[in-house]
C-alpha cells in the first residue's frame, strides 16, 4: 500500500542506487526459533532473496543492517553474497551514513526496508522507505510505502519489485546465481 502518490513512489525508486534492509522482522518473520540444544535458527523467505539478486544485476548496490550480532545473518549474506553486512549496529543512522558515504552516495538514493523503532530514524532519512504489511504502527505510518506482504514473506521482494518496475528493468532469469 502506498502511503505516496504514485508518480512520488516512482521517482523515489527510480533515485534508488542501495537498498539496504533489517533483518528480524523484515528479511525474516521476526521469530526468535530455538531448537532443544539452544540453537538459534532463523527462517528466511528465497523470494527475498532473489529480489535482491535482482537488485544486483540491475546494478543497485545490497546490505543488510540489523542490531543482532548474529552468526546466522552472517552465514545468509555469505550465502548471497551481500558483502555490506552491518552486525550488532546500535546506532543504524551512523551505520547506514556511513555505507552511503562508503560507495559515493547520499540519502535520496538509498531505500531502506525496516520495521521497527531501531529502523525509525533511518526509514525517516531515506529515500524510499518501506515496512512489511506488520510492521507496528508508528513505523507503518511513517513510511512511503507499506508493502502487502509480511516480513519474511515475501516483503523485501516486493519493493525490490517496486524499484525493478521503476527502473523498467524486467527480472531475467537467473543463470548463474548463488543459492537462494
Amino acid at each position: 500500500m502506498s502511503k505516496a502518490s504514485a508518480a512520488d513512489l516512482e521517482a523515489a525508486s527510480r533515485r534508488v542506487k542501495l537498498i539496504c534492509v533489517d533483518v528480524d522482522g523484515t528479511l525474516t518473520d521476526g521469530g526468535m526459533y530455538y531448537s532443544a540444544q539452544g540453537e538459534e535458527l532463523k527462517r528466511f523467505d528465497t523470494r527475498d532473496a532473489m529480489g535482491l539478486l535482482l537488485l544486483r544485476k540491475a546494478g543497485i548496490a545490497v546490505a543488510i543492517c540489523t542490531s543482532e550480532n548474529s552468526p546466522i545473518v552472517a552465514a545468509r549474506a555469505r550465502k548471497l553474497q551481500i558483502e555490506d553486512c552491518l552486525l550488532g549496529v546500535k546506532d543504524k543512522v551512523t551505520a547506514v551514513a556511513a555505507l552511503l558515504a562508503q560507495h559515493g552516495l547520499d540519502w535520496p538514493q538509498l531505500a531502506y526496508v525496516g520495521d521497527d523503532v531501531n529502523d525509525q530514524a533511518v526509514l525517516a532519512q531515506a529515500g524510499l522507505s518501506a515496512c512489511p504489511a506488520d510492521a507496528p504502527g508508528k513505523t507503518a505510518t511513517q513510511v512511503m510505502y507499506v508493502c502487502t506482504r509480511l516480513g519474511g514473506h515475501g516483503a523485501v521482494r516486493e519493493v525490490c519489485e517496486l524499484i525493478l518496475t521503476a527502473l523498467h528493468t524486467q527480472p531475467k532469469a537467473a543463470a548463474e546465481t548463488p543459492g537462494t
